[in-house]
């Protein structure tokens, strides 16, 4: 009790010291340039969450329902400068959260199947942060070059719910793994050095990078939850991975300290809008190298080592508007060569590798695949018939991963340590609105998803409040169906697919940001 109280003041503290000091902050934020350009303005963020479970949890053995699964606070801090030819931009961020009595319980849970231990004794670590997110300096050569140099971000892509070309950066999904939007929030920034070239006579622009191999083991790639926390799919919540792996970032495959990099050309042809890009980058999602299979090194893990193999992508988009339909229209498609998967599934286990082969344990092969989205984003006419105050913003979108000569005998996963089998074609269709009122200051959403090969999906009723200038609050139910789940640890049901990694996990959050 006594931690978890000093973990709820530490969350406290976090909100109160951002709102003693929005004032004070403020004031800086609307600093004028001087007569030579000079400027230095900060503003940012303090916001807290507070999420209950909307089911229960079959792992522990009490009723979840209705229990708080989250209590967060993050302050950011955002400072933008000019000094001469020279922009500057600063973001950092403090996350704290509370033990809630639902952590206690998975963390007991951990203990209970013996996963503590090593550098990650607390389930908190899983939560806690503080980091620079970004950190870099703008200026310009000439009349058509701009160089950033330094922590940033790039975004390339069409998509929103998932990603095809926007692959350069990994996502920290660790303590939240699914709500709408956020991306930003999400993205791992990196150090980098970019430029964009103004092409004004062929109606287009160049966008390249270089990451030199400056960055940290953790910020490659996609980050989960598999210190068996709120996150971690079912039934591995309260099961701590990472007692039984480690993270290899100098596997000969990939290996952080390696440059990487992407071009990208983006053009207007008549009525549209278009973009060409490559890029040379690490595997978003982790997969294994087994003790029972290693590829092309020897883990060092006692079980496996998580590593993000190199990946070469090779995207287009394309967006225009029909007036015929008022709808924007946009396509995006992503070729991967050699995108790394797992191997084995509960169905084909081996002599050799026994029980590992059923936990996709069993090595890793190199697949090609091909991931396309189609979108139509349409402003529908609600004001009669719900009394919006304006059209709402409506978005359709179908996206699909494809995996090139796919053969059910090469016993392809679709995630490490866990046996379920990978479909040539995993296709998930999504769509939402948000309607406006009061001037747009009540604003209802709702989001849903279906994936058409293996049923499953989400709803995502929201609605965001304006309370003032400062203020925004937030309510937001994430729902979750699925047509399978995973039952027993280690001993998946084979008809799990994406969405019965979220089974019984559906949650209601409530979020309160104070601007300044």
């Amino acid at each position: 009790m006594k931690a978890n109280t000093r973990r709820a003041r530490a969350v406290g503290a976090v909100l109160g010291l951002g709102l003693a000091c929005a004032p004070a902050l403020a004031q800086e934020a609307s600093g004028e340039a001087d007569q030579d350009g000079n400027y230095f303005r900060i503003g940012g963020y303090v916001r807290g969450w507070a999420a209950f479970n909307l089911q229960d949890i079959p792992e522990t053995r009490g009723n979840d329902k209705g229990k708080l699964s989250m209590l967060r606070g993050s302050m950011l801090l955002d400072a933008d400068a000019a000094t001469g030819p020279i922009k500057w931009k600063a973001v950092a961020r403090l996350d704290r959260e509370a033990k809630t009595p639902y952590l206690r319980d998975l963390e007991e849970l951990r203990k209970t199947n013996g996963t503590t231990g090593g550098d990650h004794s607390s389930i908190m670590d899983n939560y806690n942060g503080g980091d620079l997110r970004e950190f870099w300096g703008e200026f310009k050569a000439g009349e058509r070059a701009t160089f950033r140099i330094g922590k940033q971000q790039i975004v390339w892509g069409e998509s929103d719910f998932f990603h095809a070309m926007d692959v350069v950066h990994g996502y920290d999904m660790s303590w939240r793994l699914f709500f709408e939007g956020e991306n930003e929030e999400w993205r791992k920034p990196l150090w980098l050095a970019s430029v964009k070239f103004d092409v004004p006579e062929a109606a287009g622009q160049i966008h390249a990078y270089v990451r030199p191999g400056l960055d940290r083991c953790k910020d490659i790639g996609n980050t989960y939850d598999i210190r068996g926390g709120r996150w971690f799919f079912q039934p591995y919540r309260g099961y701590d991975l990472s007692a039984v792996t480690s993270y290899d970032c100098k596997h000969p495959e990939g290996n952080k300290d390696d440059w990487t990099g992407g071009i990208r050309w983006s053009g207007e042809a008549g009525s549209l809008n278009y973009s060409l890009a490559y890029v040379r980058t690490f595997a978003a999602d982790p997969v294994a190298n087994s003790v029972f299979a290693p590829y092309k090194k020897a883990p060092a893990g006692p079980l496996f080592d998580l590593i993000h193999p190199m990946i070469d992508v090779f995207g287009a988009t394309v967006s225009g508007y029909s007036a015929a339909l008022d709808t924007v229209f946009s396509a995006e498609i992503a070729y991967t060569k050699d995108q790394p998967y797992n191997v084995g599934t509960g169905g084909l286990t081996t002599p050799t590798l026994g029980a590992a082969a059923g936990l996709g344990l069993g090595g890793i092969k190199l697949k090609d695949t091909v991931t396309t989205m189609l979108r139509a984003d349409k402003n529908l006419h609600f004001e009669n018939l719900l009394g919006t105050n304006r059209p709402s913003f409506s978005s359709v979108q179908i996206f699909d991963t494809w995996i090139q000569s796919h053969k059910d005998s090469e016993d392809l996963v679709r995630l490490f340590a866990y046996g379920s089998p990978l479909t040539e074609h995993s296709t998930i269709l999504t769509a939402f609105t948000v309607l406006n009122y009061k001037g747009d200051t009540i604003n209802p959403g709702i989001a849903v998803g279906v994936d058409l090969n293996h049923g499953g999906g989400f709803l995502i009723p929201s609605v965001d409040i304006v309370l003032g200038d400062k203020w925004r609050a937030k309510a937001e139910a994430d729902i979750f169906w699925a047509s399978h789940s995973g039952k027993a640890l280690f001993d998946p049901n084979p008809g799990v697919q994406l969405f019965g990694y979220f089974a019984n996990n559906s949650q209601l959050t409530f979020r309160l940001t104070r601007q300044f």
